[in-house]
C-alpha cells in the first residue's frame, strides 16, 4: 500500500542554499537536501487501485507554471515546535493548483486534512528536546533570506516508512503549462 502525496520539487541550487541553514539546533533531524519539496496534497496510504485512479486523474490537471518565492524561516508547533521550515509565499497560481488537486482527490474519495494549506519547505523535524526558546533563537540567528524559482511541473511522490523525511520516489510527473506569450503585431 503506497503512501502518496503531490508536491512541487525544489531545484537543487535552491536546496543547496537552504541546506546552508542546517545545524545548531538541538533535537533537529535535518531533511536530506534531495528530499526538499513543497507539499500540495497529502494523499496517505491507499490501495494500488486508488493510487492508479489518482495518478490518472492528476494527468488531467491543467494549470500554469508557478513562480515560487521562499521568504524567511518559521516553525510549526507553537510552544512545542515539531519542525522548522522555509516559508513559501502564497500566490494565486500556487493556491489554485493546490485547491484543484484537493477537489479532485475529494471526488475520488481520498480523505483530505481539514487544516488550512500553508505552503512551506520542511528543513528539519524536531525531537522533544527542541524548546520554543531554542527554536526561536535559531530562527532569529538564521533569518532565512529570500529565494525564488519557477516550478514547471508537479509530481506524485511515494514514501516509505522512515524517520524524518524521505526517501521520496517520483511516481509520476505532470507538466504545468507555459504562459502564452502575447501575439506580435
Amino acid at each position: 500500500m503506497p503512501r502518496l502525496f503531490t508536491a512541487l520539487e525544489v531545484p537543487p541550487i535552491i536546496g543547496m542554499k537552504l541546506s546552508t541553514l542546517r545545524g545548531g539546533l538541538p533535537g533537529a533531524r535535518w531533511i536530506d537536501v534531495e528530499n526538499y519539496h513543497i507539499t500540495l496534497s497529502f494523499i496517505g496510504d491507499i490501495d494500488d487501485g486508488l493510487a492508479r485512479d489518482v495518478a490518472e486523474a492528476l494527468d488531467g490537471v491543467r494549470r500554469p507554471i508557478v513562480d515560487i518565492v521562499v521568504d524567511g524561516l518559521d516553525a510549526f508547533g507553537g510552544s512545542r515546535p515539531k519542525s522548522v521550515h522555509a516559508r513559501v509565499l502564497p500566490n494565486p497560481a500556487l493556491m489554485e493548483l493546490q485547491a484543484v488537486q484537493e477537489r479532485l482527490l475529494r471526488r475520488l474519495g481520498v480523505p483530505i486534512e481539514n487544516r488550512q494549506y500553508t505552503p512551506h519547505i520542511t528543513l528539519a523535524r524536531l525531537r522533544s528536546e527542541a524548546t520554543a526558546r531554542l527554536t526561536a533563537d535559531w530562527l532569529a540567528l538564521r533569518g532565512g533570506g529570500r529565494l525564488s524559482f519557477t516550478a514547471e511541473r508537479f509530481v506524485l511522490y511515494s514514501s516509505r516508512d522512515s524517520v524524518g523525511g524521505g526517501p521520496y520516489i517520483v511516481e509520476e510527473a505532470y507538466e504545468l503549462q507555459r504562459r502564452e506569450e502575447p501575439a506580435m503585431r
